[in-house]
């Protein structure tokens, strides 16, 4: 039985979705949707400190992948969550993914050890990757046409204020004193939110449209592995084979997914879509503005926490300034893009991020806060003027019937950025980090966390330790805000030149 014809009629007689008040409150619902599944991403960087002085004893390595697991799931597999949901029925594929996100936030919080945790953390990622672009599918279907751009404002809006909502949430939780409460608090806000799902969600029109599971397989392969590659390259050195046979598998990987792409009748995310320069640019886009802000995530938890001596909770506020552009502009970049071009409005975002990151890269634990926060709101305002605009061009790339696999393209693109933002970030901090302490220390103990330096010596010698630590904090927020500028520059560059061509008709898989 399709899964939306067990709640048509409950549906049907709650309420009609095209009066006001009903919009409402499903937009308000869907919303929390967002912010739970996106706000999990933010929320782990909190707990990276305890989780690496917890009796789980994790390598740096193995702690980038305690955060980048569910990410990296979590944007391989948000298209297929949206093509299931177009298939399926959007509003059951949402119930189903909120009930996985319980169920793996629950083995989370119970794990013994490091291989049941990614484990929760993997069926999590599936459980996101099936709520978030049926949220915005949903709303779609139940608003009309002269709401759709003002709900997709708000809908992408929500991705970015579901970060820093993971911050601060996250904070309050962590503050009990252990890693565990941060999943164990999940369980019980998704049963809620799936209730509240199945009681006020319209049921949508489902499509005949065939999954693709060999290229789901394939792109989780090739994503896993560049990911290997990048991760493991400060532990195991950059000319290891585990290294270079990542990066080798990603590469083959990637070409066989294209290939198979190519050629099947019902792809996964049809490359040809890519000749579409507007679309090629807003995913590029996308996924350089979410490497930043989640790369920036990573950093800010651990440098609030280690280089000033905040407490958890601080640390979870001390990120709510990024926030302030987000709530006060979103609902005027619509207007300011109309006035000044997309490109204009583009630029700008770029250069708010990357210059907001390359001037937090030069606190240290003497900077005032209000130095630091200062930078954070600069980084904002490019985050809020890049959010709509993107999000806005890849929703208008794509028809109709294919609002889920748009939704999931969208996501997949921020998803992907944020774990390759957390594994270049993690991968550069830990090297610098280790260059940078004390000889004695890095040839005593060979540590590759904060928690493993601080074990390996005394009390009088910790502001050696937080001061490599803060080097490697400082060197990564640079490294990530160069590649923004430099990648925005090409975004940018790349719309100025498609619109000197003639446009390129995306042909239909045979």
């Amino acid at each position: 039985m399709p899964f939306d014809v067990m709640f048509r009629d409950r549906a049907a007689s709650s309420r009609d979705p095209s009066r006001p008040a009903a919009q409402r409150g499903l937009l308000a619902i869907m919303c929390a949707c967002v912010v739970l599944v996106v706000g999990m991403v933010a929320a782990i960087n909190l707990a990276v400190p305890m989780l690496a002085s917890s009796t789980l004893h994790p390598s740096a390595s193995a702690l980038v992948w305690i955060v980048d697991t569910y990410v990296i799931v979590f944007a391989c597999l948000v298209i297929p969550g949206g093509a299931a949901g177009d298939r399926f029925g959007r509003k059951g594929v949402l119930l189903a993914g909120l009930a996985l996100f319980a169920v793996g936030a629950l083995i989370s919080a119970a794990a013994p050890g490091v291989a049941l945790l990614l484990a929760g953390r993997a069926i999590t990622g599936v459980g996101a990757a099936a709520v978030l672009p049926n949220t915005l599918s949903v709303l779609l279907h139940a608003v009309p046409a002269e709401r759709k751009g003002a709900t997709i404002a708000t809908w992408a809006s929500m991705t970015g204020i579901g970060g820093v909502v993971g911050n601060v949430g996250g904070g309050s939780i962590l503050s009990g004193g252990s890693w565990r409460w941060l999943f164990a608090a999940a369980v019980p806000i998704s049963l809620v939110l799936a209730a509240l799902v199945g009681r006020i969600a319209p049921v949508s029109a489902r499509h005949d449209r065939r999954l693709d599971p060999l290229g789901a397989v394939l792109l989780v392969g090739a994503s896993v592995a560049l990911l290997l590659g990048i991760v493991q390259g400060p532990e195991a050195g950059w000319d290891s084979v585990v290294v270079i046979a990542g990066f080798a598998c990603a590469a083959v990987l990637f070409t066989v997914w294209t290939i198979v792409e190519l050629k099947t009748e019902h792809p996964l995310l049809d490359p040809r879509l890519f000749r579409v320069p507007g679309l090629r640019s807003a995913c590029l886009g996308m996924t350089t503005v979410f490497f930043g802000m989640f790369a920036l995530f990573y950093v800010n938890a651990s440098f609030l926490q280690y280089g000033k001596g905040f407490g958890v909770l601080r640390t979870g506020l001390g990120i709510v300034p990024l926030t302030v552009p987000i709530i006060l502009g979103a609902r005027h970049v619509g207007r300011l893009s109309q006035r000044i071009g997309l490109d204009a409005t583009t630029a700008l975002a770029f250069g708010f991020v990357g210059c907001g990151l390359l001037g937090l890269s030069t606190g240290d634990a003497g900077t005032p806060y209000l130095v630091y926060a200062a930078w954070l709101v600069v980084t904002g305002i490019g985050v809020t003027l890049a959010l709509p605009t993107l999000s806005g061009a890849i929703a208008g790339s794509l028809p109709p019937e294919q609002a889920g696999v748009g939704a999931g393209l969208q996501a997949t693109t921020r998803e992907f950025g944020s774990a390759l933002g957390v594994a270049v970030i993690g991968t550069v901090l830990t090297a610098r980090f280790v260059a940078a302490l004390p000889p004695d220390v890095r040839a005593d103990h060979d540590p590759h966390t904060m928690a493993q330096a601080l074990a390996s010596t005394t009390p009088d010698r910790a502001h050696e330790v937080v001061t490599a630590f803060v080097s490697g904090a400082q060197m990564g927020l640079r490294a990530v805000g160069v590649t923004v500028l430099v990648l925005g520059g090409l975004v940018v560059l790349q719309s100025l030149l498609s619109r000197r061509r003639v446009p390129v008709a995306v042909g239909r898989p045979r």
